[in-house]
């Protein structure tokens, strides 16, 4: 199961369809393992430039199989909730958040 309330959707058939407003994401890989979590005040701005340059030759993201997303008034708030409450539990940061 994932991290937020929202059903996993597969990463091409339905990223440039999501509405073009503040949220936060979540990006797993074929086996539903987190690999990066986001915010953006845009969500369809962000997913289309994603879609569109294949994650700029972000290998990590390029592994891209489905993803969740929540539509929020305060992204970066949530996203630092998720990534705190995501090492709390994992000990670590989802791969492609770490620095």
């Amino acid at each position: 199961m994932g991290i937020l309330d929202d059903k996993f959707r597969v990463w091409l058939d339905s990223a440039k369809f999501v509405k073009a407003i503040p949220g936060v994401f979540v990006l797993y890989n074929r086996n539903k393992e987190i690999i990066y979590i986001g915010e953006s005040e845009n969500l369809q701005q962000t997913f289309t430039k994603y879609v569109d340059n294949n994650f700029e030759n972000d290998s990590g993201k390029q592994k891209t199989q489905s993803y969740q997303r929540e539509f929020v008034e305060d992204p970066k708030e949530k996203k630092r909730i998720l990534l705190e409450d995501f090492k709390r539990e994992h000990g670590k940061l989802p791969s492609c958040n770490q620095e």
